[in-house]
This record gives C-alpha cells, structure tokens and sequence, in this order.
C-alpha cells in the first residue's frame, strides 16, 4: 500500500503505525520519505482514510520499476529505458479498472508525481507529461476515452490536490496515476482513498461553539486520539477538553467520551458540540459525558482504573507577539510545569493497565533559534509511566539510512512557520 502523508510526514508515519496496532494488523514499513511511505501488510486491509488526519492520498500499487530505469530515462534521455516504462505501464493493469463506474462520455484522469530524491525535481513536469502519455494511449487501446488533466505554469509540483482529485471523482474512477519514485524502486500505484478536507473543516467552523484562540485543528486531534489507541468501545478521556474538538474525534471513532474542564463555559460548549457531531454524523448511541472539574481532581471525577486512552492539550501559554528570548520562554515553560506534572500523576490513575496517555506540550521558539520545550520525561517515569517511542525498528524492512535517528526520536513536534509556540507531542503508557 502507498501512502502519501500531510506536511508533518513524522507524524503522519507515526499515526499509520498507531492505526495498524490498534486493529492487530501486522504491517512493514518498507519504503519512507517525506514524499511517500510504501507499507506491507499481511492481509487485505481496508483503510478508512476519514478516520486519519495525517494522510492525504492512499495508492494500490500497480507496478514497480527500478530507479535506476527512471534516471536513464528522464536525466540522460534513454529511449530504452523509456521504452521499458511504458512496457510496465501498460502490462501492470494500471488502467484496466479506469472508469468502470464513469457513465460520462469523456472522463478525465491524472498524474502525480513524488519524489524522494531532490535530482528529480527539475524533470518532474516532464516525468509527469510522459506517464499521462502512455496512459491514454493505454486507455485508447481499450476503447476509452479520456482527457489528461495537465497543470497551470506557476503550480509548483506536478500533483493532484486532495481537492481536485474529489471533485473530478477521481478516486471512484480509478483515475489517478501515482508515479512515486523511491531511491531504489519506483512505484506505480491508483489512488483509492483520499482525505476529504471538507469534513475536517466542518468539524472545525461549523461546530456551533467556537473558541479560535485556543483551537486545536481537527487533524491534529485525531492523530492524537490514533496515537493514543483508542478505538470502538474503548473509554476516552480528554482532562483539558475546551470546546470538544479532541473529544469529537474520538466520538468518531466510537469511542464512549468523557471530557472535563475547569471553564464552565467550555464544558457547556463540549457538551452544544459533541450533541451537533452525533446528530450531524447520524451517530446512533454515541456515549459521551463532560464533567466540570479540575485536572487535580481528576480522579475523584472520574474515577480510578476507569480509562482506556487519553488525549489532551493543556495550557501552552500566552499568545506571544514576537519571539522572545530564551530566559523569557524559559520561565514561561517552568510557569506551566506544575499543571503538567499534576496531569501526569492523575492520569495516571485514572487510566487501565496498558492504558495511553497522549498530549502536548509547549515548543517555544526563541531569539536564539534554539526552542525552549519542557522536560517531562523524568517526572512521567517517576509516576509510573513508560515512554512509547513513535517509531519501533521492527516494523521497517531492512536498516535504511537514517532509521537509527527515527527510532531514537522520543516525541514528535508539530508547529508552523508563522507560530511562535509550536506543540511536542509524548505518548506515555501506564
């Protein structure tokens, strides 16, 4: 299977791995790139691309060819290697399924092009024009008609959005031809899911209570409820819910919901939010209960051993206007160390054995271009807890270059350009 992930491609493997776990499914990571992961799995399994937020496009794999093949062919102009191209485009059933299910006279499909080796940037455009070649003439021999979609002069890449390839049904189609080429295989794959950013942002402005200063974004939120494992029948628990957006996530994945906050205002809200997602989402017997209280109360709130996975975003700080400076974020991230600490020792009896806690913490940029993050680990292990590390050797194929450094990463961050506090996420386990 082909995926390709959203602009934290860390976090979009990390989630992957955190899917598959959580539903017993073994899987190999076999190819990783910023560009694209190629996963193997040992039984057909249907991915629910609505239920990830950090993949935009999953591929069928169709075909693979050596890279080698693709260097000859497009950066020294070897007509064999070519030939060889199109010999394996067209004898990998890529196009055999196109359009079944179009009833219009003339269809449309699409080439994507993704890379992990930056030498084939300048010949993309060109990588891209000669596969939507060889795949209409491909069609043609089956008695298809069908338009290549080609690229405005000033897009960057030569890649299908998320968006177009909803709005020209391409996924239903077959129609989108995934050419991703890896350091030492090229995959071929069809697009057969793909993230939908319109649920996303329904979820995000078109809940009836808002509270845009503090948001988490909706994708964010299910990375983290995946992270944490959590699951159908399984009891989640957000401690710092706000308006519900975390819990909305989970609620999603059927997951009984149980969210507190010390803001009566937010748990009012939670509760106007989490009631419009069960009505808008026809989910039948959605379990979900928001409590008023403080996260030093949290056990007494919730009780004892009474969680499955937790996932949460507590208090990052002041909105800042311009970057400080180490000692002023220094002493901001210290401000909020004891809340966080009190977090992890209640949480830490509220949930099961085995049971996840997922949440974030500050990243503060500073003047010095060194960030400012807090130290939770010693306090965390002190509790009880173990640290679960994102990414386990044993499920990547081989030792590619750069895995020891993956597999030592203890959290991932997530932040923006224009975001001078950015969030690192821990998973912990009890």
């Amino acid at each position: 299977m082909l995926f390709i992930p959203g602009k934290n491609w860390m976090l979009s493997l990390a989630e992957l791995a955190a899917y598959f776990q959580a539903r017993n499914v073994k899987f190999e990571i076999a190819v990783y790139s910023k560009a694209f992961f190629v996963i193997t799995v040992d039984e057909p399994t249907v991915i629910d691309v609505a239920g990830l937020g950090g993949t935009i496009k999953v591929g069928e794999i169709t075909a693979k060819l050596l890279t080698q093949t693709m260097k000859k062919a497009f950066l020294e102009d070897d007509k064999q290697a070519q030939a060889e191209i199109k010999e394996a485009l067209s004898s990998g059933n890529l196009t055999r399924h196109m359009f079944e299910k179009s009833s219009a006279g003339k269809a449309v499909f699409g080439v994507s092009v993704y890379w992990a080796d930056s030498a084939f940037r300048p010949v993309a455009r060109r990588m891209q024009r000669f596969v939507g070649s060889a795949v209409k003439k491909e069609l043609a021999a089956e008695g298809k008609r069908a338009n290549f979609m080609g690229f405005a002069k000033d897009r960057m890449y030569p890649q299908l959005s998320h968006v177009e390839v909803l709005k020209k049904s391409m996924v239903e189609n077959r129609a989108e031809v995934l050419f991703c080429v890896d350091k030492e295989q090229t995959f071929v794959a069809v697009t057969v899911a793909v993230h939908d950013p319109f649920e996303f942002q329904k979820r995000d402005v078109g809940k009836p209570s808002q509270r845009k200063i503090f948001a988490i974004p909706p994708r964010l939120a299910r990375i983290m409820v995946n992270l944490a494992l959590c699951g159908e029948g399984k009891v989640f628990l957000d401690p710092f819910c706000g308006v519900g957006t975390i819990l909305q996530e989970a609620l999603l994945a059927r997951a009984k919901v149980v969210g507190v906050d010390v803001n009566r205002w937010c748990v009012e809200a939670a509760r106007r939010n989490l009631e419009w997602l069960a009505d808008e989402y026809s989910l039948e017997n959605a379990e979900y209960r928001i409590l008023h209280g403080d996260v030093r109360k949290l056990s007494e709130k919730v009780g004892r051993e009474q969680v499955d996975c937790a996932a949460t975003e507590p208090d990052l700080g002041p909105a800042l206007r311009q970057v400080p400076t180490t000692s002023y974020a220094t002493r901001l991230v210290e401000r909020l160390e004891p809340l966080y600490h009190v977090l992890l020792e209640e949480a830490y009896k509220v949930l099961r054995w085995d049971g996840r806690l997922v949440f974030v913490s500050p990243y503060v940029k500073t003047r010095s271009g060194q960030p400012v993050t807090m130290r939770v680990e010693e306090k965390a292990l002190a509790v009880g807890f173990k640290r679960v590390y994102p990414f386990q050797k044993e499920n990547f194929a081989g030792d590619p270059v750069g895995l020891e450094e993956l597999t030592a990463m203890a959290s991932l961050v997530d932040v923006e350009e224009r975001h001078l506090i950015g969030r690192e996420i821990h998973v912990f386990q009890k």
